[in-house]
């Protein structure tokens, strides 16, 4: 049955739900760091995402899909991803909220930079200016010099790096793997590194009736957040849902004035509008290009 809403708003909605996800995964991720280490937040939530995953695909009859032709890059990927989590859990424990998200969102610039190298993609025009806007926007979020470069920044820039690699790490696998496939392979290996990780030094902090919740949380909050991105770029161009997903930065940052008292910092907004700037543009002249060829 075709749906009454028209592909932009059925997109906006299923945004909405994604925004709301990432907000309350990093929210849930501040308050638990008072108890748990990164490593022991990604053992749980990596935990609560194998369930979900191996129960939708014994639910949907998917599980079959999954296959060992790709392991050693479903491996490199789930590093990456791995160490991208877990810098990202620990910036948001350092640094204000707003200014983690400002600089996630430079992950297509790094995109950008790195596929001609990994994915053999030419570095055109409108990608080098997507990315020039993008580090004039970094160095405003950060202000080397003005402010002090402290851990928090490096962690959520390197962050954004290891996102980048992920990305493009996905865009490969996505040629010939299904989504159960991915998934499970990222469930299980982050499981793995996390148990290690957690455990290197005997000491793993189980959950309580406090932060059960909380845990769950974190794991199903990061699943719904990229399912809802996912369908909601099926739904519309990336250039309608781009713009909806910026939204993040000035909600997460009322969020982090409102419950941990953080400052409302108008240059992270300034240098967050920039690396924005970037990613639309490029985004744009592609879809254009694409118009034009086909």
């Amino acid at each position: 049955m075709k749906s009454p809403l028209a592909p932009e708003l059925r997109a906006a909605i299923w945004m909405i739900g994604s925004i709301v996800s990432f907000s309350f995964m990093a929210v849930a991720g501040r308050w638990l760091a008072a108890e748990y280490d990164t490593f022991e937040i990604m053992l749980y939530r990596s935990l609560m995402g194998v369930v979900v995953v191996f129960a939708f695909g014994a639910a949907f009859g998917t599980l079959g899909q999954i296959t060992r032709a790709t392991a050693p890059v479903q491996l490199v990927r789930n590093l990456f991803h791995f160490a991208g989590q877990n810098l990202w859990f620990f910036a948001i424990t350092v640094i204000p909220l707003a200014q983690v998200f400002a600089l996630e969102f430079t992950s297509p610039i790094w995109v950008l930079i790195l596929s001609p190298i990994f994915l053999g993609e030419r570095l055109t025009r409108p990608r080098v200016i997507a990315a020039v806007l993008g580090f004039i926007g970094i160095l405003i979020v950060t202000r080397p010099g003005a402010t002090p470069m402290n851990i928090g920044i490096v962690a959520a820039a390197l962050s954004a790096i290891c996102f980048a690699a992920t990305g493009m790490l996905t865009k490969r696998l996505t040629r010939t793997e299904s989504l159960t496939c991915i998934l499970a392979y990222l469930t299980v290996t982050q499981l793995v590194f996390g148990i290690i990780c957690a455990g290197y030094d005997g000491d793993i902090a189980l959950p309580t009736a406090q932060s059960a919740p909380l845990l769950a949380m974190v794991g199903l909050a990061g699943l719904i957040a990229h399912l809802c991105l996912t369908k909601a770029l099926s739904i519309a161009p990336a250039t309608v849902v781009m713009p909806i997903d910026f939204t993040r930065l000035p909600m997460i940052a009322v969020i982090g004035m409102l419950v941990f008292g953080e400052m409302l910092d108008p240059w992270v907004f300034v240098g967050a509008a920039l690396i924005f700037a970037g990613n639309y543009y490029n985004i744009w002249s592609e879809t254009r290009k694409a118009q034009v060829s086909g």
